[in-house]
């Protein structure tokens, strides 16, 4: 399935690269907004979040989230491309 991972990181000048680690650990992911990483996995929102949760601090904001058909925006073509060859494991 694919879950967006969305997230508000709220201490400047903290190195968040486990984080960053963490979430590439979880399955093929594509990052290319900000502070959004979609990740094509088996693993289900709660054990994404078990992965992710020692690395973020207490004030930090995080989101797991499935992803579903009902997409729109405007991305580069390589992000449309990556999410148009998974619309089979969005979810419903």
């Amino acid at each position: 399935m694919i879950y967006a991972i969305n997230y508000d990181l709220k201490r400047p000048g903290q190195n968040y690269e486990k984080l960053y680690e963490a979430i590439k650990s979880c399955g093929t992911w594509w990052h290319y907004l900000g502070s959004t990483w979609l990740v094509d996995t088996s693993l289900g929102a709660t054990a994404i979040w078990e992965r992710l949760a020692p690395h973020v601090d207490k004030n930090d904001l995080v989101l797991v989230i499935g992803v579903t058909r009902d997409y729109s925006g405007w991305l580069p073509k390589d992000a449309s491309e990556w999410l148009n060859s998974r619309t089979s494991k969005f979810a419903e």
